[in-house]
Order: structure tokens, then sequence, then C-alpha cells
């Protein structure tokens, strides 16, 4: 039997045949697989070309719905740094069917940073904080099928900074 330790010139112990990065790779995407979220139908996220939000660039979010018995919660999702020049972000939603009919829609405001303190709200670790919105609670979809969620930012601003990415959930009620 080979050793399986090999001595540096440091004079460190190390590993003679470490395993290959590919092994690595799946052993932790099967630790993500096996921790899936099983309320969840849909989830993606659309990544800002240059961490900028342009106002002319229509998020869009296409989904399938397969069972109308289940009540769903949507949401928005946003990721931003600390950089993000406002404390808050208005935005516009709208849930489509197959046939481009509006389902729902409407004009949010979320706060992304206390107005006083700055600090910052959402889940993050160093300067990235992600942000998940309601949209609609409980909402019923009449038919099964492709639905589409469209998200605007409404800011004034033909580009907004420091927005890394936009996205959309669809979740089962609990």
């Amino acid at each position: 039997m080979s050793n399986l330790y090999t001595m540096d010139k440091g004079g460190c112990n190390t590993f003679k045949h470490a395993l290959p990065m590919k092994y690595l790779f799946v052993a932790v995407l099967g630790v993500f697989i096996s921790s899936c979220d099983s309320s969840r139908i849909y989830e993606d996220f659309n990544d800002m070309e240059e961490a900028f939000w342009h106002m002319d660039s229509i998020q869009t979010f296409q989904f399938q719905i397969e069972d109308i018995a289940q009540a769903v919660n949507i949401h928005a999702t946003f990721r931003n740094t600390s950089g993000y020049p406002y404390y808050n972000i208005y935005f516009e939603y709208s849930i489509l069917d197959s046939l481009q009919n509006e389902l729902s829609g409407g004009l949010k405001e979320y706060i992304f940073f206390d107005p006083k303190t700055g600090e910052p709200f959402g889940s993050g670790l160093g300067d990235l904080f992600d942000h998940k919105v309601v949209l609609e609670e409980n909402f019923e979809f009449r038919s099964e099928g492709q639905y589409l969620i469209e998200l605007r930012q409404m800011m004034r601003m033909d580009t907004l900074p420091y927005i890394l990415s936009v996205g959309a959930r669809v979740e089962r009620t609990e």
C-alpha cells in the first residue's frame, strides 16, 4: 500500500493524491439538491449586467402551474450591494396568463435600508443583501398552464446602480 502523504519543501505533510475538483463540485451540488425547498414551485434570478438595472429592462419570469387547487405566494427577489444609493426601491409587477391577460399587478415600494440609521434590511453577508418582497399572498390560479411575472424598476433613473440580480419566486402556501 502506498503512502498517501508526501513531505513538501517546508517539511509539512500534504496529500499525495487529492480528489479532483469535479468530485468536490458534485459533492457540494449533492448537498445543495438534498436541501431543496419543498414549498418552492418556481424560483429564478436574472443577473444585472454590470450591476445596473436599466429602466427599459423588464425582467420576465415564465413558470408553469400544474395544481390549481393549491393557493400560492408570489414574491419578487432582489440582491443589492451596500453601495445602492437609495434606502428604497419602487417597482411595478404584473402577473400574466398565457394570453398576456394581466391577472394582478401594481406599484410596490420596498425598503432596503433603515432611512434613519442606514442599516440594511434583508439577509446578507458582507456588503451583499438579499430581499424577498411579497407580491401576492394566497393567490389562486384559475387554470393550469404557463404564466409570466414581469418586474420593472420605477425609480426615475434610467440606470439604477448596485442591483446585482432581480428574481421571482412562487411557493405553496403552508
